[in-house]
């Protein structure tokens, strides 16, 4: 029966990414017959060639794009990721079409037509199949009810950290139960749920109730270890009658350094030149609020280790931190300016970051650089800390993506330690891509607890 509702679930995300597909390209085949007709005649047979070789390429472009971006993922994604997903892969592949459109029918001349044809295209078709995304995730939560999980945790996590909990719609720890209580007697208990959560256990435990989730079908989630994460990315070696893995662990090539390096100086510079009139509001306002300084600078760690003054616009009151000492901002933190409270969730502040990327100080994507103070204090903690330090720190990445601003520095070490080792030029594109996203995700920006910022005071 668990089976047979897992296969039920994918059934029903196929049909939904089907008709997205469907109603799009059926949009995009209106506009493109309207100018074949004019332009091209569909009577003839290159007319109908190259209306159909179009249409063809655009169901191509949207399928492998939307996938790439999430497009499809109903009742896995929030609604909010579904709809800036849709969004961005609607325009993207308008986008390309209009230079495929103007190569199809070898008519460039053709082109400001194209673009503003696409342009309306796109905005019409995000609002309709946005629209439509909506009551397709709604119907999805009612007729899938949340995985019934069991949650094993470790004896160091000294209580079960269900943060599963923040996906009530598709996740529902039923119990949680710690690995204390011994393997013989979790075993027995595996097959009354639909899935198992691992987390934090140690490796001899988790491979033991692992095998044993494998031999009856059982699903599994599990929190990796540093190690884990490192071995995933080992390479296949057939040379031997035994599996071999090899993990090479030497960082970024020459060759791909080179390409990360021209990548971030172009797409600095295309940045600041699109958000210049953002960066000179932003200025003034802060300016005009209570006259202090526009610019807030901090010593961050990259690299190696080397320090380095970050820039970025002052969200908080002159001398925020008047005693020297960090004071991470908290939920409700009267420390924040008004504008602060708007280009903190929004990122604007973090925008003049773009001068120290091209200036080489830190990358557009990469580890997210850490204070000096932070980075004593984690590595004290958890010796591995230095792991992050093998690349420069980005302005955006993995942790900042997936996580959120209060994550813990071993869950967002463990999504650095997943960027380093399996870097690739895609895999910045696809993480720049990712934040555009979580603009729209309030908790991406929360807070700090009053007990965390107490226990990071201290």
């Amino acid at each position: 029966m668990n089976k047979v509702r897992i296969q039920n679930r994918y059934i029903y995300r196929w049909l939904c990414m089907a008709a997205l597909c469907l109603i799009a390209t059926a949009m995009f085949f209106f506009v493109w017959y309207r100018f074949v007709s004019v332009h091209n005649n569909t009577g003839s047979l290159l007319g109908i060639g190259n209306l159909f070789m179009a249409t063809g390429i655009y169901v191509i472009l949207y399928y492998f794009i939307g996938k790439n971006l999430k497009a499809f993922t109903i009742g896995v994604d929030r609604k909010a990721n579904l709809l800036a997903s849709q969004t961005m892969a609607l325009f993207s592949v308008d986008f390309i079409e209009l230079f495929v459109s103007c190569a199809i029918t070898g008519q460039f001349r053709y082109f400001p037509n194209f673009l503003w044809r696409y342009l309306l295209l796109a905005i019409v078709q995000s609002l309709v199949l946005c629209l439509l995304t909506l009551p397709l995730v709604d119907l999805y939560r009612k007729l899938f009810k949340p995985q019934q999980i069991l949650e094993i945790y470790g004896e160091n996590t000294h209580e079960a950290i269900s943060f599963m909990d923040g996906r009530p719609d598709k996740y529902h720890i039923v119990k949680s139960i710690s690995i204390a209580k011994g393997v013989d007697n979790i075993i027995p208990i595996l097959d009354d749920y639909e899935a198992v959560l691992l987390n934090d256990i140690p490796s001899e435990l988790k491979n033991d109730i692992l095998k044993e989730c494998f031999r009856i079908g059982k699903r599994v989630y599990l929190t990796p270890k540093i190690s884990d994460i490192i071995g995933k990315n080992s390479e296949n070696i057939n040379l031997f009658d035994t599996p071999l893995y090899l993990c090479r662990n030497n960082g970024l090539s020459f060759h791909q350094l080179f390409v990360k390096r021209a990548f971030d100086i172009i797409f600095s510079l295309l940045g600041l030149i699109v958000t210049s009139p953002i960066l000179l509001i932003t200025a003034l306002a802060i300016k005009l609020e209570d006259g202090g300084p526009v610019f807030f600078r901090q010593d961050r760690v990259t690299v190696g280790g080397k320090v380095f003054s970050i820039l970025k616009f002052r969200s908080m009151i002159v001398d925020a931190e008047k005693d020297g000492r960090p004071h991470p901002a908290g939920e409700a933190d009267d420390r924040i300016t008004k504008v602060g409270h708007i280009i903190r969730p929004t990122r604007i502040d973090e925008l003049p970051q773009l001068i120290n990327i091209i200036k080489g100080d830190m990358s557009i994507v990469g580890p997210r650089p850490e204070r000096v103070e932070h980075v004593e204090k984690y590595t004290k903690d958890i010796p591995e800390f230095t792991f992050r330090l093998k690349v420069k720190g980005g302005l955006t990445g993995v942790a900042q993506v997936f996580g959120k601003y209060n994550t813990s520095p071993l869950s967002k070490l463990k999504m650095d330690i997943y960027y380093i080792t399996n870097y690739s030029l895609l895999l910045d594109l696809q993480i720049l891509f990712e934040t555009v996203k979580i603009l729209v995700q309030k908790d991406s920006t929360e807070g700090f607890s009053e007990e965390r910022q107490k226990e990071m005071h201290e």
